[in-house]
């Protein structure tokens, strides 16, 4: 734990996904707040219908929206310090790969998990 899930219109650029995958959890790990870096898992999520607005000529809007995904229990603080660390991370590793023909937007939600939570690891 945490989950790290981004989500990306198809006009914006992200030219290594692993890469940026790796910055973000690089980007939690020296927060402190997890045990091992193990723990922190990400993942990309192509979005291949979007609309922004509500007429077709404003696609040249595209947004990145990451979520991440805690278990209960860190203050608002915390929570809120995670989500801008992020957004930085994202906007620092992507701005520069853009286009200039595109906006972007670049959104960050914390979410927490249900304490019901459950995981299991099998060792091979």
């Amino acid at each position: 734990m945490p989950h790290v899930i981004v989500q990306a219109t198809p006009n914006v650029t992200i030219n290594r996904p692993e890469r940026l995958l790796k910055q973000l959890n690089s980007c939690l790990w020296e927060t402190g707040h997890f045990d091992k870096p193990q723990a922190i898992k990400a993942r990309l999520l192509d979005v291949e219908t979007f609309l922004v607005g509500i007429e077709d000529d404003q696609q040249q809007e595209g947004f990145i929206y990451l979520q991440l995904r805690l278990m209960p229990g860190r203050s608002q603080q915390i929570r809120d310090e995670l989500a801008e660390k992020l957004r930085i991370c994202l906007q620092q590793e992507l701005e520069a790969q853009q286009s200039g023909r595109v906006t972007v937007q670049y959104c960050v939600e914390v979410i927490e998990l249900s304490a019901a939570y459950s995981k299991v690891r099998v060792q091979p």
